[in-house]
């Protein structure tokens, strides 16, 4: 896919992320702030998702650690699954697993590290509210500041994905934006996720994306390592419909 380069900006540090309302970065929530998706359901674009007061016990070949609801938002047509599981409703700190739909029931890939959002999660984002939005989002827009990596997904290069500044605990944000995916939280499928369209308004937030870890929590978004962040780009498969399922673990037991 051809690649559009837009003119770097000359941005101020900012305190966790550059695009934190200015692009379209993690969970700005301005005219242009990235941070969560269309979502695969009305569900979870408007309010995370909606879910059963009881979990289920999952049985073999299903998504580990979901309820009823949690599984009844995720669209028939979906044969991929990034599972971000937190690891307490107010913890910075996840793990995200790749599940693949077989005949046999879902495949899950290795377990990988992630920070989200510094305060936890949330059923209802709301522009810097520094939580990471439970629900179900579709994923189908990537890009990065560096060369595309082999993504499936559109990838868009551009220097639109410059980070600078310090994160949270002091740490440096420079290549924090090398690879993205765009989760579709409050935003338009199929465009690139610096564009700063909000079909939620921008007080719901916006500019929810995976990205390259920093070290320490995000506004909002989801991070793994460098090479983790690479694996997702090749992994991901738009003929597969692949879709994200995030948020605390009990949020995802409902």
């Amino acid at each position: 896919m051809s690649t559009r380069t837009t003119p770097r900006l000359a941005l101020p540090a900012a305190s966790l992320l550059l695009v934190s309302g200015l692009l379209t970065g993690c969970g700005g929530g301005a005219a242009a702030t990235v941070d969560h998706a269309d979502g695969a359901h009305r569900a979870g674009a408007e309010a995370g998702l909606r879910t059963h007061d009881r979990p289920e016990r999952a049985r073999p070949g299903d998504l580990p650690g979901l309820g009823p609801r949690t599984r009844a938002a995720i669209p028939a047509d979906a044969r991929q699954v990034v599972l971000v599981t937190g690891r307490g409703k107010h913890s910075s700190d996840s793990t995200v697993v790749v599940h693949r739909r077989t005949d046999g029931g879902w495949r899950a890939g290795p377990s990988r590290p992630a920070h989200n959002a510094l305060k936890g999660w949330t059923d209802h984002h709301t522009a810097g509210d520094l939580h990471s939005p439970v629900g179900v989002y579709t994923l189908t827009d990537a890009g990065g500041l560096l060369p595309d990596p082999g993504s499936r997904l559109p990838y868009h290069r551009s220097a639109g994905f410059t980070a600078l500044g310090t994160g949270f605990e002091g740490e440096p944000l420079a290549g924090a934006f090398d690879y993205v995916v765009a989760i579709n939280y409050n935003r338009r499928p199929g465009t690139s996720p610096l564009d700063g369209y909000r079909p939620l308004g921008a007080g719901r937030g916006g500019g929810i994306w995976f990205h390259v870890d920093h070290g320490g929590p995000t506004h909002g978004c989801v991070t793994l390592s460098e090479e983790h962040m690479r694996d997702l780009l090749t992994t991901l498969d738009p003929a597969l419909h692949p879709v994200v399922v995030m948020g605390d673990a009990a949020s995802l037991a409902r």
